[in-house]
């Protein structure tokens, strides 16, 4: 079987691992408490960033096989905003 290359694979498992990392925190705390304020998506969204910063930086100062890059904070942040979006669109929908 030929091997399949894909450009910047690395950057779609870390936008996927925010999406769904946002996704299920939101989810949570919106099952939890039958509603989800934009504040509390806001600290989901920015303690998802935050863990993505740390991880970024404890694998560049901590290993030697790894490497900080800043595309995947950006990768990160960006599937982090879009868990953020489909939650703004639901509760839109949901007041309509």
């Amino acid at each position: 079987m030929p091997k399949v290359k894909v450009s910047g694979a690395d950057k779609y498992g870390h936008f996927t691992f925010h999406l769904v990392f946002t996704l299920l925190w939101s989810c949570y705390f919106w099952l939890k408490q039958n509603h989800i304020a934009l504040r509390m998506l806001f600290y989901v969204v920015l303690t998802s960033l935050c863990f993505g910063i740390l991880i970024e930086f404890l694998q560049g100062a901590f290993t030697k096989t790894r490497q900080a890059d800043c595309l995947d904070v950006l990768a990160n942040f960006g599937g982090a905003m879009t868990a953020f979006l489909v939650f703004v669109l639901i509760k839109i929908a949901k007041k309509a």
